[in-house]
């Protein structure tokens, strides 16, 4: 069905209810215009949403719906949120374990509607996982509960990525949230190539790159300098790029982190595979710290979300910035509108 425009909504999951969350949302639906920002109904609470709306002063017309399909026709004139009935109460910048249900549930339900044909992407508001813990909640990550979700569907198991993308880089952590000292032990030549093959597939799928330019940088300071620095560059990482090029991916590597990220390296690739979170997240955040998006590769759904955490220092105060939430509802769009629900959940 590649070809023929997906018109189904995105679904957007409400996040922590004490965080910013809801404030960017709200303010990403007055500028669905502007941004021409296709249309999205919000799974959540519509307390949470009007106090967020009355404590920024910015009052939003809502719409409880019942099925997605209602968020098209009334998107224009009101949000549409899908309620999931669940405690609404909370206080702003203190997360609490009472709306820890709403927050799980409402990724449970995003994934469900997708799987069922309903909804064909998801943009996620951010989490506060230490107010889940304590509801069940016993994922590392956000990226890592949605392929468990996913894989309880399919009853497949999938290697979720996680990718940061804004116009000017986007950039894959190897390994996600680890102790820096436990990376080395964990970076091995399977994972490499299933990573690096993900990258290359799914930029293909969904961003339209007939030929993904990949480089890949190295753990050691220089790339480990001919074994100086360790030897994980030579005898672990350059192994994998060189197996991965024989199967015809443009990949190169491992190449020192200090020098692949100034404007003129940035030219020469499409996506950069970095070893850790911070040799990821330090450039990407650095160049372009308000717009960037959290995108999840490997799993048979779209899934996007803001590059940016609950921010409790600023809940309530009507200053959040809604730029990486607007891009990311309209990267959801991008990548998802020409590929259809079966191709999501089936052309892995």
């Amino acid at each position: 069905m590649e070809g023929t425009e997906n018109k189904l909504p995105i679904a957007v999951t409400i996040g922590e209810p004490s965080g910013i969350g809801p404030e960017v949302l709200i303010k990403s639906w007055f500028k669905r215009r502007e941004h021409s920002i296709s249309p999205f109904f919000v799974i959540g609470s519509p307390d949470i949403i009007q106090k967020h709306a009355q404590q920024i002063r910015r009052p939003i017309p809502l719409e409880v719906i019942e099925h997605p399909s209602e968020a098209i026709e009334i998107y224009n004139r009101c949000l549409p949120i899908v309620d999931l009935g669940l405690d609404s109460d909370f206080h702003f910048a203190v997360p609490g374990q009472n709306t820890a249900e709403t927050v799980i549930k409402a990724i449970d339900c995003a994934v469900d509607f997708i799987m069922r044909g309903q909804a064909r992407a998801m943009a996620t508001a951010p989490i506060h996982k230490a107010a889940l813990y304590s509801a069940g909640f016993t994922s590392p990550g956000h990226t890592e509960y949605l392929a468990e979700q996913v894989q309880k569907h399919i009853g497949q198991e999938f290697q979720s990525v996680m990718m940061l993308a804004s116009e000017e880089l986007c950039v894959v952590p190897l390994t996600i949230h680890e102790p820096l000292h436990k990376v080395p032990e964990l970076i091995n030549h399977a994972l490499l190539v299933r990573t690096i093959r993900t990258i290359h597939d799914s930029m293909k799928k969904y961003f339209g790159l007939a030929s993904p330019r990949i480089v890949v940088s190295g753990l050691n300071p220089h790339a480990g300098e001919n074994n100086s620095m360790g030897t994980e560059d030579s005898q672990i990482i350059a192994p994998a790029i060189e197996a991965i090029q024989k199967q015809g991916i443009d990949v190169k590597g491992p190449l020192p982190a200090d020098t692949m990220f100034h404007k003129a390296a940035r030219a020469q690739y499409d996506v950069a595979l970095c070893m850790y979170h911070d040799q990821a997240l330090i450039p990407i955040k650095t160049i372009d710290f308000d717009a960037g998006v959290n995108v999840t590769l490997g799993l048979p759904i779209v899934r996007t979300s803001p590059d940016h955490g609950t921010a409790l220092n600023i809940a309530g105060r009507g200053t959040a910035n809604p730029t990486s939430m607007i891009n990311s509802l309209k990267l959801a769009d991008r990548m998802s509108k020409n590929i259809s629900p079966f191709e999501m959940i089936h052309d892995v």
